[in-house]
């Protein structure tokens, strides 16, 4: 019987986003937090009477804090995340030498549930469970939607959060430190952040860049809100 040769669907057809590295999750969290975090202090302290000057002060402190809190977060979830894939595999592994035949019948199962008949679904998992690791990957894979294969890389998500946030940060104390600060400033590069961070993010899954802006907007647009009603309450005479 000759062989078949298929092309293989991405080669021709199409192809997927880098989804398990986790840069792009980081990139676009950190970006968000940076722009409305900063955008939300800078318009507490200017509408509680706070000189341009300190204002980009604060602001730039929480840029620095912020972009060191996001990266040591970030590092410390996802190292976290894989440690806990690890344990997983080991609780796995453990399984499949202390009863094999049960976590045969356990994927078969599994496969029948997929809209596998019995005899092909058992006969799936009788192959699959030749080769113990495949067996073991098989059944994550299933059991919990994770491979150990797929676990991103801390430290892209650290750094990735941090320049993110950084970037994202910068953009609403921009006038403050080249001379032109007002609060009104600051929210209209703030502003323009939050569209274009929307509208990339949105780009990036697919989805309308229009809504994806907007939708941002609104979200910064809540946190000027709520700090300058704080700010304003406040005042400076009141600190």
């Amino acid at each position: 019987m000759s062989e078949i040769n298929i092309a293989h669907p991405h080669e021709y057809d199409h192809n997927h986003a880098d989804i398990s590295s986790g840069w792009l999750r980081a990139t676009v969290f950190g970006a968000m937090d940076g722009l409305v975090s900063n955008i939300g202090l800078i318009t507490g302290i200017a509408a509680a009477g706070a000189a341009p000057g300190i204002v980009a002060i604060t602001g730039v402190s929480g840029l620095i804090a912020g972009a060191i809190s996001m990266a040591l977060g970030e590092f410390t979830s996802v190292r976290t995340a894989n440690e806990q894939l690890d344990a997983e595999v080991l609780t796995e592994q453990d399984a499949h030498r202390r009863n094999p035949a049960g976590e045969e019948a356990e994927l078969a199962l599994m496969f029948e549930r997929l809209g596998m008949e019995n005899e092909v679904a058992l006969t799936a998992a009788s192959q699959v469970h030749l080769n113990g690791e495949h067996a073991v990957r098989v059944h994550l894979s299933h059991e919990l939607g994770m491979s150990p294969e797929d676990k991103p890389s801390p430290w892209v998500a650290a750094i990735s959060s941090l320049l993110s946030f950084g970037a994202g940060a910068l953009l609403p104390i921009l006038p403050f430190l080249f001379g032109f600060g007002t609060l009104g400033w600051g929210l209209a590069f703030g502003g323009v952040g939050l569209l274009i961070a929307g509208a990339l993010a949105a780009r990036t899954t697919r989805r309308s860049w229009v809504r994806g802006a907007i939708r941002q907007l609104i979200f910064g647009g809540i946190a000027v809100a709520v700090t300058y009603t704080i700010g304003t309450l406040l005042g400076v005479s009141g600190i």
